[in-house]
């Protein structure tokens, strides 16, 4: 009895590679699979015999993977969709020649970094979790660097909102979904039982999970921490573990 060869892959073609390559060039947010399968079907592109429109997308964008491999620039999955980036290993070559991000303060980092484990969380909360108040102009510097956005309200006595973090900061620390994160047992870091010990300080778990542009973000945490790279740096944020799995 004789087997049935597999079908062979068709090729892809150029012209759906290229165009797949202007769209996210062009765009200024991450271009998601749905966006540029809307293009190649309007366009016709699909090969004759082609049904599986997901399969030829995908198929699309390792083609543009692998035509930028070694490259200066690559595309890169992001935020829900793709995105060009710059190599890693040239980021410090370009932060000689381009200006350095603003760098957020401790506060703001330790903020951002208790809203992205804990969301959706109050304003309450936060200050429980970090044991200090939490000044309006740490939420206005989130908010207007648009990493967090309300996510409604909760359900008690004042009605409070609810804080979230916002596509932006997924695309911002090279994240392509909060599922990226590091998991609560990455969090955990062994306590110093010498009292001497205690003033050298607790190292942060190094997290990469941006490759792309350089940021300038590091702040030192003294408790247990969590460490988010922004964009190929990183940044070491102060964090208790998040309950549950």
């Amino acid at each position: 009895m004789t087997s049935t060869p597999e079908p062979t892959p068709q090729p892809v073609p150029e012209e759906a590679v290229r165009l797949a390559e202007a769209l996210i060039f062009a765009s200024t947010e991450p271009v998601s699979a749905r966006r540029l399968a809307d293009l190649l079907e309007g366009r016709q592109i699909m090969p004759a015999g082609e049904e599986d429109l997901g399969a030829f997308v995908a198929a699309v964008l390792a083609a543009l993977v692998q035509r930028y491999e070694g490259k200066g620039v690559f595309p890169v999955e992001v935020a829900g969709g793709w995105q060009f980036r710059t190599a890693p290993d040239l980021a410090p070559l370009l932060t000689r020649v381009l200006e350095r991000p603003r760098r957020l303060p401790r506060a703001v980092m330790e903020t951002l970094a208790i809203i992205a484990y804990h969301q959706p969380c109050t304003r309450v909360e936060i200050e429980e979790i970090r044991g200090v108040s939490l000044g309006q102009n740490v939420l206005d510097t989130l908010i207007e660097a648009e990493l967090i956005a309300p996510r409604g309200r909760k359900e008690v006595p004042g009605r409070p909102v609810l804080w979230g973090t916002t596509p932006d900061f997924l695309r911002h620390f090279g994240l392509r979904a909060l599922s990226d994160l590091p998991r609560r047992e990455e969090l955990m870091v062994d306590i110093p039982q010498n009292p001497a010990d205690l003033g050298t300080g607790q190292s942060a778990i190094p997290f990469n999970a941006g490759e792309g542009q350089n940021q300038d973000a590091a702040v030192e945490a003294d408790a247990p921490s969590a460490s988010i790279a922004a964009d190929g740096e990183v940044a070491q944020v102060a964090v208790s573990a998040p309950e549950g799995p």
